[in-house]
């Protein structure tokens, strides 16, 4: 009972908190979303040159530091990594794809279904389809090896990565790019977009708190522990943009999003499907990253990479929809997936079949 509501009581403090970012300055429906907010931190480092998404967002920052500072209270840090380090950055910039193509990470997904966005609707299906899939190589075997044991200071690169950004970010330099119009420039005080990202930070770390995991363990398991938290985070922001008058239902001039229905089904399908052969929605890879695994932290490298490839080529998603390339590169994402599933389901039983042959 402590623990369900514990999961409760972290996802109820994100979906108030998105609320509240949003009445301070964050963009409408996206107080809180990784996968846009890591394109924000690759434009403000000059990766893409989208002029309205460049920006080195505090809640990422404090997110890591948060995950950061509690394992290392709790002993829950240690340095690990090593597998399948280029599958899995790989998977990052696929899941980013499919984030850009929706215009939204599984959390944002939440939020806009909470803020009135029945594009998120339509989204919803293609996420829980695309955790199903992955689900069925998880049963198959599917794995990307196992992690090793590292070094120190391979654990503490994510966290001292995050520790820059904020330097960055409060200094200022020239060669940092910040958006002067759009989402980008949009943003609540620095206190309370770095003091959420610190709190969510704390609470995911210690209540594993995953969309992804909560449709997986669903349908694996039978087991509702996290999808609880899932659920608050709805509750909570749909109580909360109620209250607000930020509760606009319909489909048409929802606030950066788009109403192409298939590719809004499609991009999700893309980001749960990779988050499940990764380990981890896009916040869960930060929280792993702040708990000291290189392996998450090459995941959040692969989405900032993609973010940057979507905005270069053109590929995102915008208010006017998807254009016919961003459109290809939902299929050739998906087609990848299954690649990737195939590929490591097969390499895992040759494994067994050579230790098997070995033992007769």
């Amino acid at each position: 009972m402590r623990d369900r509501l514990s999961i409760i009581f972290a996802g109820a403090v994100v979906g108030l908190l998105a609320v509240i970012l949003v009445l301070q300055g964050n963009p409408a429906n996206m107080g809180f979303c990784v996968a846009c907010f890591i394109r924000d931190i690759a434009g403000g480092l000059g990766l893409h040159r989208a002029g309205v998404v460049q920006f080195l967002r505090p809640e990422i920052i404090g997110l890591v530091l948060g995950a950061f500072v509690t394992a290392l209270y709790v002993r829950e840090f240690k340095s690990t990594g090593g597998s399948s380090p280029l599958m899995r950055f790989l998977l990052g910039m696929l899941m980013m794809t499919g984030a850009l193509i929706f215009l939204g990470c599984p959390l944002r997904m939440i939020l806009r279904l909470a803020g009135g966005d029945w594009n998120a609707l339509v989204a919803l299906p293609g996420y829980v389809l695309g955790v199903w899939f992955g689900t069925l190589f998880l049963k198959k075997g599917f794995t990307l090896g196992r992690s090793q044991v590292q070094t120190a200071v391979n654990g503490y690169a994510g966290p001292f990565i995050a520790a820059v950004l904020l330097i960055l970010l409060v200094t200022a330099p020239a060669f940092i790019f910040f958006s002067e119009e759009g989402p980008g420039s949009m943003a609540a005080p620095l206190f309370l977009t770095l003091g959420a990202g610190l709190l969510v930070g704390i609470l995911a770390q210690r209540t594993r708190l995953c969309t992804m995991g909560a449709i997986r363990d669903l349908i694996l398991f039978k087991d509702y522990h996290l999808f609880l938290g899932f659920a608050a985070i709805f509750v909570v922001a749909l109580v909360g943009n109620l209250f607000t008058g930020q509760f606009i239902p319909g489909f048409e001039d929802q606030p950066v999003a788009h109403v192409s229905s298939l590719w809004n089904f499609l991009g999700m399908t893309v980001v749960g499907f990779a988050a499940v052969l990764a380990g981890g929605c896009p916040m869960r890879q930060l929280i792993l990253t702040g708990e000291g695994q290189s392996d998450a932290l090459l995941t959040v490298f692969g989405m900032g990479t993609g973010a940057a490839f979507m905005h270069n080529f053109g590929l995102a998603g915008s208010p006017a929809g998807v254009s016919p390339a961003g459109q290809w590169i939902a299929i050739i994402s998906l087609a990848l997936l299954f690649i990737i599933g195939i590929s490591n389901v097969n390499l895992h039983r040759k494994a067994k079949t050579k230790d098997y042959s070995k033992a007769s």
